[in-house]
């Protein structure tokens, strides 16, 4: 049973950085394409950014591309968001999660964004950020 455990949420002020991490337990998740959502209250989940096995491939959401990044440490079992120029809009709960299936990256492309394609889920980390 694979297991992933967020953190690294807080309150910031629009502008700010903030480091999420996902760090698994359970199973290897080196062989798996991990991505990041996000869910506003009173809003649907949205995908945020997806990494591939070996970090050759990203892929983000128009609304954070150029201000998050997404990495993964495969041998400590972890994928990191980094969140730089924060905004209010932001505000969210982070989840991480793990897509299922295994193929190519570009055969996982079209449903990338898709949460139903994801597996296994973390709890969430908030983010808050104050205008």
């Amino acid at each position: 049973q694979v297991q992933l455990v967020e953190s690294g949420g807080g309150l910031v002020q629009a502008g700010a950085s903030l480091r999420l991490s996902c760090a698994a337990s359970g199973a290897t998740l080196s062989s798996w394409i991990m991505g990041w959502f996000r869910q506003a209250p009173g809003k649907e989940r949205e995908f945020v950014a997806a990494i591939s096995w070996r970090s050759v491939y990203t892929y983000f959401a128009d609304s954070v591309k150029g201000r998050f990044a997404i990495s993964r440490d495969n041998a400590e079992n972890t994928v990191y968001l980094q969140m730089n120029s924060l905004k209010p809009e932001d505000t969210a709960v982070y989840f991480c999660a793990k897509k299922r299936g295994s193929g190519s990256w570009f055969s996982h492309l079209p449903t990338l964004g898709n949460q139903y394609e994801y597996d296994y889920w973390g709890q969430g980390t908030q983010v808050t950020v104050s205008s």
